[in-house]
Formats: C-alpha cells, sequence, structure tokens
C-alpha cells in the first residue's frame, strides 16, 4: 500500500512540476502573458509541497528516485500537450530512468 501511495505522490507531483514549467514556458515563449507565468509559479510551489508527503523520509532519494519520473513524465507531457513524437532512444531513457526510480525507492533494504 505504501508503494502505491508513494507512486501516486510521484505522479501528481510530476503533474505539478512539469505542468508549471510548462506553463512558464508558454507565458514566456509564447507570449502568452503574466497569467500563465503565475499559474505556472504557483503550481511548481505545489510540486514542493507534494513531495514532502512521500512516505519514505529521505530527502536525497525522493528527489533522485522522482528525475526518473520528471523525465519520463516530460517526454508524455510534451507527446499530449505539444504534439512530440519520441523516437525510440527517448523511449528507451525514459523506462531506464522508470527503473532507476523503482530501484531506488523500492528495492528491499535492512533497515
Amino acid at each position: 500500500m505504501l508503494a502505491a501511495r508513494s507512486v501516486a505522490l510521484f505522479v501528481v507531483a510530476a503533474l505539478f512540476e512539469i505542468g508549471g514549467a510548462w506553463l512558464v514556458w508558454q507565458g514566456v515563449r509564447e507570449h502568452r502573458g503574466w497569467i500563465w507565468i503565475g499559474a505556472g509559479v504557483i503550481a511548481l510551489g505545489a510540486y514542493g509541497f507534494v513531495a514532502t508527503l512521500q512516505p519514505d523520509g529521505d530527502f536525497g532519494r525522493i528527489l533522485a528516485a522522482y528525475g526518473g519520473v520528471f523525465v519520463a513524465g516530460s517526454i508524455a507531457w510534451g507527446m499530449v500537450a505539444d504534439g512530440y513524437r519520441p523516437d525510440r532512444w527517448d523511449v528507451t531513457g525514459a523506462l531506464i530512468c522508470l527503473a532507476g526510480m523503482a530501484l531506488i525507492m523500492y528495492a528491499p533494504r535492512n533497515h
């Protein structure tokens, strides 16, 4: 049950962080304005809060593992939001990152 909660929190964190960065990108690079930028900044702050809700208490482990989620989530976001089409190397890299995340977070430990 803890692993399911942890995975769900990683997904929510990714939505906030990637979505927030995308909103800022849209506001600045696509000239959509300060409201988009402000919404992005709020979402990025929410990401920081959600990351603290992980059941594991080790900051370094959480952020390191989240990196794998961020990589895969960024590719998925680009596909949905911007029509990005990843090649086989993008997909392979994202899968390797997710495998690394799973190893970092969910490998059996003696503590």
